[in-house]
C-alpha cells in the first residue's frame, strides 16, 4: 500500500518520515517547493493529481476546512473516478469542526472510505514516531490501518464511529488551550511577585499547576512564540472555535471560552529567562 501525506509542514512531515522508517511506501504532497523539503524532496510530488495516481490511502495533515476542501477537489474524490484512480481510504488528521469532519460523509463520493485520525503531540513527538491518535471509523477501517498508526503513534485511542476521534480531539485541544495560556500568564507574572519564572516552572512540573505544555516546555518549539494568525497559536484559535462549533453550533463563546481566546490571541510575552 502507498501511503499519501498531504500537508508536509510540522506535523506531516515527520510524520511521513516515520512511515518511511517503518518501511512503508509514502509519497508526499505540501504547497511549497519540493527541493525545501532535502532528504524527503525524492518523496514529494508536484500536484495532488500524482499523488491520487499513487496513493491508495491518503492522511491529510492540512491546516483548517478550507484546505481540507482543497484537498479533496484536488484528490478528485468529489466525484466520480477517474480512470486508474486508487484511493481507498480519506484519512483526516488536522483539527478540525466534528460537524464539518462528518458532512464530508456527503461530500467524498461513496467508495472513498473515511476515518478521522487527530492526532496530539506537537512535532518533537511527531518526530520520535510517539504521537497520540484520536481514532473514529469502523473497526474495519481502522484495523487496516492500524500499521500505520504504530509507526507513527504511541498511544492509540479508539473511540468509536467516523467523528468521534474529532470530538476528542477539540474537547482535548480546548483544555491544551487552556493550559497553554495559563501557563504562559503566570510565568509572565512571576517577576512582578518576586520569584524567576525557571523557579515558579520547576515548582509547577512537580506540583497540582502540572500541564502537557509546561512539563514539555523546553520540547515544544512553539511554547515562546507570540500570537501570530498563521503559527500555533493561531493554530490554538483555531482549535478553539472548532470546538465551539462542536458544543455550541458556532454561537456566542460562554465566558470561559472567550477568556481562552482573548488571551490567546494576546498571550503574555514569554520570559527571557527561559
Amino acid at each position: 500500500m502507498t501511503v499519501g501525506v498531504v500537508g508536509c509542514g510540522a506535523m506531516g512531515l515527520p510524520m511521513a518520515q516515520a512511515l518511511r522508517r517503518a518501511g512503508h511506501d509514502v509519497v508526499g504532497y505540501d504547497v511549497r517547493p519540493v527541493a525545501e523539503f532535502g532528504d524527503f524532496a525524492p518523496f514529494m510530488q508536484g500536484s495532488l493529481v500524482e499523488v491520487a495516481a499513487q496513493a491508495e490511502t491518503v492522511i491529510s495533515v492540512v491546516r483548517d476546512s478550507d484546505q481540507t476542501m482543497d484537498v479533496i477537489r484536488g484528490l478528485g474524490l468529489d466525484r466520480p473516478p477517474e480512470p486508474g484512480a486508487r484511493i481507498g481510504t480519506f484519512v483526516v488528521s488536522s483539527t478540525l469542526s466534528p460537524r464539518f469532519v462528518t458532512s464530508l460523509s456527503g461530500v467524498v463520493r461513496d467508495d472513498v472510505r473515511l476515518v478521522d485520525a487527530p492526532m496530539s503531540g506537537s512535532t518533537f513527538r511527531a518526530k520520535a514516531g510517539t504521537l497520540s491518535f484520536m481514532l473514529g471509523g469502523s473497526d474495519a477501517d481502522i484495523d487496516a490501518l492500524m500499521p500505520l498508526f504504530d509507526a507513527m503513534g504511541e498511544e492509540l485511542h479508539r473511540l468509536g464511529p467516523y467523528g468521534a476521534g474529532m470530538a476528542a480531539k477539540v474537547l482535548n485541544n480546548f483544555v491544551a488551550a487552556s493550559s497553554a495560556a495559563a501557563v504562559r500568564t503566570v510565568l509572565s507574572q512571576a517577576k512582578g511577585l518576586g520569584l524567576a519564572p525557571e523557579k515558579l516552572l520547576s515548582v509547577l512540573q512537580t506540583s497540582s499547576g502540572a500541564t502537557w505544555f509546561g512539563d514539555n516546555l523546553a520540547a515544544i518549539e512553539w511554547a515562546s512564540e507570540p500570537f501570530d494568525p498563521a503559527n500555533t497559536f493561531g493554530i490554538l484559535d483555531k482549535d478553539v472555535r472548532a470546538y465551539l462549533d462542536a458544543v455550541s453550533g458556532g454561537g456566542a463563546p460562554d465566558a470561559l471560552t472567550a477568556a481562552i481566546l482573548d488571551r490567546i490571541r494576546n498571550i503574555p510575552e514569554f520570559p527571557e529567562e527561559l
